[in-house]
């Protein structure tokens, strides 16, 4: 367990902006001291005297005792709060006013504002979470999908922090054994022990890259896939985006070019949050407006994760499409023929043939699929494939998902010193240098639960929570 800061905090703890109920958190030795300098309740008795888990109803008042808002207060003594310090959440009316003097009461009688993420921090020292545990918090918070949030809630639950914890063991109880031979060399170590450490060794490493192959779903569930829709002037861009969005966010006309900047959104498809970028018809146009929007689409083209490059399958296929084409080859794309309500005139053969061509025969042959927008004709299975293309149908445990890129590169590093005891063994080096390979990847995988991380990067971790979390 860390050392604890001493100072009592508080903050807001709800959003910003008019709401029914609106809380503010104080945690700290003095918690319930400040809160009891501002807060009278309708039965006369203190917050002090309040036994834990209890919530007294009453008022914050003003220096000179009129009171600001009716208010709940909730007493957890410690250990039975959040932070493991003793915590007062204050419930008030939703309004900002309202909550900023309820705030500056409460810093008057002796707290401080907390800084970002400290009420979390405060909960990662006092031992009631490891650091993965605290990232999900704010993974859980920021989730946009059911999925997303049944991923968050496994971390915050310690189905991943477990995995590494138990990891851990695996290595330390390898180096205890290797490090027991450095002790006692006239014990010599036999070749079947070496066996024994190289084997766990080799199983430790199947078992991170079993985890690393997650961090790709993990990464999309947790930041969104950032998926361009292209194609030529109505083609059925805006279309598509207003159906996969279930709402009519971009404008459909029949006039080219209506489309001139980027619209961006988030859906839920199949769990997968989709960030969803609406580009600008592809064409030739003396425009100058239209044209910024198309070097825009062109641009988004290249730094877009997956690609849905749109075809009309009621005309044939023409120089746009052509350059379309170009465009998103080699790329990840799925190839979308739209207005498949419509009598077919390009075929997915022929869409196919067409992409062969511009890529230049080198790249895969793409998913094409056949959609109607105005209709919602395939878009079921576009949603199976953008889930394919994501990876969700993993059987993997939700909780078990590698979801920040910092676990995964800590995750990558354990494997390299793992693999770097591996070539050591093989060399045959002493058992020295072996136990300090091993303890390298022991250190790193703490670093992941926040075991053997230093004080910097705890900081900078906390620093990307929102106040009051």
């Amino acid at each position: 367990m860390r050392t604890m800061q001493a100072d009592t905090i508080a903050a807001i703890a709800t959003a910003p902006g008019e709401a029914g109920v609106g809380m503010l958190r104080i945690s700290g030795a003095r918690a319930i001291e400040v809160a009891d300098a501002v807060f009278r309740a309708a039965s006369g008795k203190r917050l002090k005297d309040a036994e834990t888990q209890r919530v007294l109803y009453g008022h914050v008042v003003d220096e000179e005792g009129a009171p600001i808002d009716e208010v709940l207060a909730l007493v957890m003594r410690a250990p039975h709060s959040y932070t493991r310090e003793d915590v007062v959440e204050l419930s008030c009316h939703g309004g900002s006013i309202v909550l900023r003097r309820v705030l500056g009461r409460v810093l008057a009688a002796g707290a401080r504002s907390a800084e970002r993420g400290e009420f979390t921090k405060r909960a990662f020292l006092s031992g009631r979470l490891d650091l993965s545990q605290a990232q999900a918090v704010m993974e859980i918070v920021s989730a946009r999908t059911d999925r997303a949030l049944r991923v968050a809630e496994g971390h915050l639950a310690g189905h991943f922090s477990g995995k590494i914890h138990a990891m851990r063991q695996k290595c330390l109880g390898l180096i205890a054994h290797l490090e027991a031979a450095i002790d006692f060399p006239e014990d010599e170590i036999d070749d079947v022990v070496i066996d024994e450490v190289e084997r766990a060794v080799a199983q430790l490493r199947q078992e991170i890259r079993a985890l690393l192959a997650t961090a790709h779903t993990g990464r999309i569930l947790r930041d969104g896939l950032p998926t361009a829709i292209v194609g030529k002037p109505n083609v059925g861009k805006s279309s598509l985006m207003n159906a996969l969005l279930r709402e009519e966010r971009a404008i459909v006309t029949d006039i080219p070019g209506t489309t001139r900047d980027s619209i961006e959104e988030y859906a839920d498809i199949g769990g997968v949050p989709l960030r969803i970028i609406d580009t600008a018809g592809i064409r030739e146009t003396d425009d100058a407006v239209e044209r910024i929007g198309v070097e825009k689409a062109r641009g988004y083209i290249e730094r877009a994760a997956l690609v849905l490059a749109l075809f009309d399958g009621a005309q044939p296929l023409g120089a746009e499409d052509e350059e379309i084409l170009s465009l998103v080859a080699g790329r990840p794309a799925l190839l979308l023929l739209t207005k498949s309500d419509l009598p077919p005139v390009t075929t997915p053969a022929a869409l196919a043939a067409a992409y062969a061509r511009c890529a230049g025969g080198d790249a895969a042959a793409p998913t094409i699929l056949a959609i109607s927008a105005r209709e919602e004709q395939g878009l079921s299975a576009l949603a199976a494939a953008i889930g394919d293309f994501a990876g969700t149908g993993s059987g993997l445990e939700e909780g078990s998902f590698v979801s920040d890129e910092r676990s995964a590169a800590l995750l990558r590093a354990a494997d390299a010193q793992l693999g770097a005891a591996l070539k050591t063994i093989g060399a045959g080096l002493s058992v020295d240098f072996i136990s300090i390979d091993l303890r390298a990847a022991w250190e790193k995988l703490g670093e992941i639960t926040g075991e053997t991380v230093g004080e910097d990067i705890i900081d900078e971790i906390f620093s990307k929570f929102c106040i009051g979390k």
